[in-house]
């Protein structure tokens, strides 16, 4: 459920810097700028990205502006991984994977009570 995000990667022309053009803005006209010592305490898209991102491993910050996400990696570090963190954003669960079995509803619960005593 939730839409995936289109994701075009872009290495810079320094090989520690990729950046990633989406086809939908996160932060509008604002400029977002997360480094991995800090706490990240919003509840916005562009926060909850950059969570992620960092709980990759591997990424020293991340810059967000509109729809171009800039993230600084780790010396040594590459980006394999970044760019479905990214298309995944929005999506609550994979197409592919099954659908959480539903909770049973309370008539579904008397009647295997019932049959049971």
């Amino acid at each position: 459920m939730g839409q995936p995000i289109t994701v075009t990667e872009k290495r810079g022309e320094r090989n520690d810097v990729v950046r990633f053009d989406l086809n939908r803005s996160l932060t509008g006209m604002g400029h977002e700028r997360y480094r991995a010592d800090q706490e990240i305490v919003g509840d916005r898209p562009p926060d909850e990205l950059a969570r992620r991102l960092f709980a990759h491993g591997g990424v020293e910050a991340v810059h967000i502006y509109s729809n171009v996400v800039t993230v600084d990696l780790a010396p040594g570090a590459k980006s394999e991984g970044l760019a479905d963190i990214v298309h995944g954003l929005f999506v609550h669960y994979d197409h592919d994977e099954p659908a959480p079995p539903a909770a049973p509803d309370a008539e579904s619960s008397e009647s295997v009570t019932e049959a049971s005593e």
